[in-house]
Parts: structure tokens; C-alpha cells; sequence
């Protein structure tokens, strides 16, 4: 959530100043940052088995996306959407059954959670699991059986629930197997409270780490008067050492909406990145041995930071790091009336030293390697009331684009709108190439659903990413791509004998005769939503594949000469 008394945010004269220039970088915070490697590493090699999967030839070609309904909803059974509600809930994509396809899990603020099963061409299956309350989801093998799990954060004072895949054979058996079941349990050492949650292995180990933030606002709704104080409140990180977690209290205040495991420094190991809605600033640890530091990287973040994410839009292969807040995407007479009685509400109390801006940021390196934001000079700082956002080459042109989901729902903020609500449309932003962005209308992503928790992830094995939103107090959506651009590669990594089995925390790079692209495999990340592990390439047409390099998360590398075109590979790691 974005505003509520007592944690005021900006008046609405400093917001439509705001809306006509947003500077590009204030004076530094005063801490020292984080410099980035330079220096070259020696990796050890491993081999690979490699098997090659074509794609589905595409349904339809249409030139746009198609908005298909998914017979799910959150935010119905309730009268009134209070501010909190408002934020809504997460989805996740992840092979369930390992039959190759992917599956859905949407998380639900008022009700159970549901299964999607994918039966292929967009057809599902749906499956209620008696989880209830959710907000944040992931897909990912917990314990290392080679079955992926489920992972629920709660609104209120729950905090994280692991349901366990009871596997089985495999849905490709012939006859087909019955898919798998799954039992609730426990996460020995896990007992924070839990809004927002992020999986990686952050110190090196082999194994998969959770970390958890809480939402103070919302525990002062459940009667925790003093969140900071209480011991299951904070920003926490959980090590998992062969099957229970050690719990490292990173901070005890936490507004967390969403949370990020990546090299950010460029160091060769991953930082833990916390956004924090209203006026507590976002935040970055750093391992430094046995313990986490703060560490300040930049000089200008979002102000109520609803989503991080990040990736390599230039096609340098460096990130560039994106965060959401609200800023309305057009200052007509309509938006404004819209927003002003709101806003008006809010009193202003900042600091003149703030780094806080309300507004998207999108931090790119400069030549001495500091974070600039650079949002408004590339045409991506104001996307509307903004919660989950991704980059996916969606027009598969070699080149990452960006995907804003919007709206927002209260009657007490909003009972001056029809049904307390702020209707705006999703945004989709085209990457030009020259680093900036255009709006992309033709693409017909322009949902006005309330959309909350989204997803990339191509669900009919085409070859090019689709889109899932779990929209608020209407039916989720899939967004069928049907541009049919360019051509892709997609990977699967398995990492058999590992507690890290799908390579989470690995580093793609696929050399083409056109550049070089480099993609991540992830377990979660964006607003409250599980990515699928598996790999998406977009490429020109006429691009040729030159080589596939993976560095895995212990630093080992594997090198695929002339993959294959069009195709998803499975590409198994042999360490004998």
C-alpha cells in the first residue's frame, strides 16, 4: 500500500510539481558504497547433458496480446476493500507435476488459494488448497526432491506456510499419472511474520535461504502496538542448514512490499534489497563474512517502493534496477480530480536530505559506477498507482520491455470515485534500443482490472512470454502473446544432487552474431509473485546462436556451443 495517516507522504502541490521533472540524482547520501569487481575470476568447468524441446507452433498471430479470463478472484467475499486489503495478493509459475508445462498458484486476500493446472493450449484445471489469507507466493523445491513446492506469505500476523509436493511419477507417464498432492509443513526456524519473502542462497552454500520482511502498518491493525519491538517483526533472514533455518534479524522496522536477491555491487555474490513503502527508506545488505552490513548504493529511491526489479536492458551486461511508486502516467483534467481530494489529505514531512522521490526509479550505472536514476530521461518514471512491473522480451526483438500493473481500491481514500476506486490502465513500455522506452498501446496490455501481483511466463510452450495478473475484486487474467516476433531460447537448468536443484541464483549469457544477452533464474521477486526458473531468450528472426555460457551459483561454468534455435533446452549438470 501507498498512503495511509500516520505515515504521510507528499503534498499533492509537491506531486504535480513532481509530475513536470524529476531530478536525476540528489547529492550523495554520505555512506560509502559497495565498489564493483573488476577483477577476472577462475571458474572451474563442469559438463552438461543438453536435450532440446521445439516449441508449439503459435495459435494465432494477431499483433497483440489477448486478455483470456482465469476463473479466479480475491477481494470479492469482502464488503469493503479497507486500505490494507488494497493491496491484494500475489501469483506464481512453476512447473508443479514436471510434465514441461507451467502451472499457476494464485494467492488470495480473502479466501483459499488456488491451483491452475496447465493442460496445455491454455486450457487449466483449477484446485482449490485450503491456505487462506495469502499474500505473496513462490514455486520452488524447498527440499531438494526434485518436486516443486508452494510457499504462501499471509496478511495479518501469519507468517510463512510451506506446503510440501507429495510427488510421484511424472504427468508424461503414460498413462497419465495422477498429479501430485500436497501437505502443510512446517519450516523448523521460520516463525517470522511475513509479508513479502524472497528465496536464494545468499551465502554461498548450496542451498536455498529464505528471506522474510513484515508490514508494521498492518501488524498495528492486528494489535502489535509496537511492530519494531516485537520479536517475529522486521526484515529477517533465514539460513537453511540441512533441512531447518537459522533466523539473522536483519532490522526490526519493516514496511517490506517486495524483496530482491542479486549482485548489485558486482562482487560475485548476491545482496539482499528491501523495499519499504512510505517514508522508510529502502535498503541493501551486504555479506560481509558471518555478517550483513547496510551498505548505501543510492542516491535516489522510490518513495512507497512497491516493487524491485532488474535485469540487462542496455544489453551490456550490466543491471539496470527498477522500482514502482504512484505518479499518475497523464496530468489531464480527469486524472487530476481523480487524484487531488486524496492527496490533498496527506501532509508533508521530509527531510531535506531525502533520497525518496514518488515516482518509478530506474538505476543505471554511470562510468565511476554509481546508481543514477534515470527513469525520466528514458520515459518510465510515472506509470500510475503501480504495483507488480516485470521486464520480459515480450515482441522477442533481443531487447528486455517493461510491464506496469495499476489501479487502486479503497473507500477510505477513494469515496469520492464510483466504488472507492482509481480505474487506471496497465502500462507496457517497448524498449526502443537506444535506452529509452515508448508507450505501446498496439500491444493491448491496457487492462484497467485493478492488477496487483503479475507474472511473465510462457503458459502454451510457443516460445514467447505471456502475461498473468491476479487482479483485485475481479478475475485474474492471461494475457496471450500473440505478436509473433522474432524467435527464443528458453532453459531449464537441473542440478541433480544439489539443494539448489533448478540453479536459482544462476547467470545466463547467450552470445549472438547481434550482441550479447544475459538473463538470471530466479525462485520470486516483483510484487508479491514466484517467477518460473525456467530461462526466456527473445531474439531477432536472423540472429545466429553462437554459445550459451552458464555460471552457476557456486561459481562453476558450463559453455553450449550453437544451441539450438526455437527451442527450449533442458540442460542437466554432471559433476563426476
Amino acid at each position: 500500500m501507498k498512503i495511509s495517516q500516520p505515515h504521510p507522504i507528499l503534498r499533492w502541490h509537491w506531486l504535480v510539481a513532481h509530475l513536470l521533472v524529476v531530478s536525476v540524482g540528489l547529492a550523495g547520501c554520505g555512506a560509502e558504497r559497495a565498489p564493483a569487481s573488476t577483477a577476472p575470476v577462475e571458474r572451474p568447468t563442469v559438463a552438461v547433458e543438453v536435450v532440446a524441446t521445439s516449441f508449439q507452433p503459435p495459435r494465432e498471430c494477431s499483433g497483440a496480446f489477448v486478455a483470456h479470463r482465469l476463473d479466479f478472484t480475491t477481494g470479492t467475499r469482502l464488503r469493503a476493500i479497507s486500505t490494507y486489503i488494497s493491496n491484494g495478493a500475489g501469483v506464481a509459475a512453476n512447473d508443479l507435476d514436471n510434465d514441461g508445462d507451467l502451472d499457476l498458484v494464485f494467492a488470495s486476500v480473502d479466501r483459499e488459494a488456488e491451483i491452475f493446472w496447465n493442460d496445455g493450449s491454455l486450457v487449466f484445471t483449477s484446485q482449490t488448497l485450503d491456505d487462506r489469507f495469502g499474500r505473496g507466493v513462490a514455486i520452488v523445491d524447498v527440499d531438494a526432491d526434485g518436486w516443486n513446492d508452494i510457499v504462501f506469505t499471509h496478511r495479518g500476523l501469519d507468517g510463512v506456510s510451506f506446503w510440501r509436493n507429495q510427488g510421484g511419477e511424472s504427468a508424461r507417464s503414460s498413462p497419465p499419472a495422477p498429479r501430485p498432492s500436497f501437505a502443510l509443513h512446517p519450516l523448523p526456524g521460520v516463525d517470522s511474520y511475513a509479508y513479502a519473502m524472497a528465496w536464494g542462497d545468499v551465502d554461498g552454500d548450496g542451498d536455498l535461504d529464505l528471506v522474510t520482511g513484515s508490514y508494521g502498518v498492518e501488524l498495528l491493525q492486528h494489535g502489535i502496538d509496537l511492530p519494531a519491538a516485537d520479536p517475529r517483526a522486521g526484515v529477517v533472514l533465514h539460513l537453511q542448514q540441512e533441512g531447518s533455518w537459522q533466523a539473522h534479524v536483519l532490522d526490526r522496522e519493516a514496511e517490506t512490499l517486495s524483496i530482491a536477491i542479486a549482485d548489485l555491487t558486482g562482487d560475485g555474490q548476491s545482496e539482499i534489497w528491501v523495499a519499504n513503502d512510505f517514508a522508510l527508506n529502502d535498503k541493501v545488505w551486504q555479506r560481509n563474512g558471518a555478517t550483513w552490513d547496510i551498505v548505501q548504493l543510492f542516491d535516489q529511491t522510490s518513495h512507497s517502493t512497491m516493487t524491485t526489479e532488474w535485469g540487462d536492458l542496455d544489453n551490456n551486461g550490466g543491471l539496470t534496477l527498477f522500482t514502482t511508486d504512484m505518479n499518475p502516467y497523464d496530468i489531464s483534467p480527469h486524472t487530476l480530480a481523480a487524484w487531488v481530494p486524496m492527496m490533498n489529505q496527506i501532509e508533508e514531512h521530509r527531510a531535506a536530505d531525502d533520497p525518496q522521490v514518488m515516482a518509478n526509479v530506474l538505476q543505471v550505472r554511470d562510468g565511476a559506477g554509481r546508481w543514477q536514476n534515470q527513469a525520466t530521461r528514458r520515459g518510465i518514471d510515472a506509470s500510475g498507482w503501480s504495483w507488480g512491473a516485470r521486464y520480459g522480451d515480450l515482441d522477442q526483438d533481443g531487447l528486455l520491455d517493461l510491464y506496469v500493473v495499476n489501479g487502486m481500491i479503497a473507500a477510505d481514500m477513494f469515496g469520492h470515485l464510483p466504488n472507492g476506486e482509481l480505474v487506471e490502465q496497465n502500462q507496457a513500455y517497448r524498449n526502443r534500443g537506444d535506452g529509452a522506452f515508448d508507450r505501446a498501446p498496439q500491444w493491448q496490455l491496457g487492462s484497467t482490472a485493478s492488477g496487483r501481483g503479475m507474472v511473465m511466463a510462457d503458459m502454451d510452450n510457443d516460445g514467447d512470454l505471456d502475461i498473468v495478473v491476479n487482479n483485485l475484486r475481479g478475475f485474474a487474467q492471461l494475457f496471450e502473446n500473440q505478436l509473433c516476433h522474432g524467435a527464443s531460447l528458453q532453459v531449464d537448468l537441473a542440478w541433480p544432487g544439489s539443494a539448489n536443484r533448478a540453479g536459482v541464483g544462476a547467470q545466463l549469457t547467450l552470445s549472438t552474431d547481434q550482441g550479447v544477452l544475459r538473463r538470471d533464474v530466479r525462485a520470486s521477486g516483483g510484487y508479491l509473485s514466484g517467477d518460473a526458473a525456467r530461462v526466456h531468450f527473445g531474439l531477432p528472426a536472423d540472429a545466429a546462436l553462437r554459445a550459451l555460457e552458464i555460471v552457476w551459483p557456486d561459481g562453476a561454468t558450463s559453455t553450449i556451443m550453437t544451441p539450438s534455435n526455437n527451442a527450449r533446452l533442458i540442460v542437466t549438470r554432471s559433476d563426476e
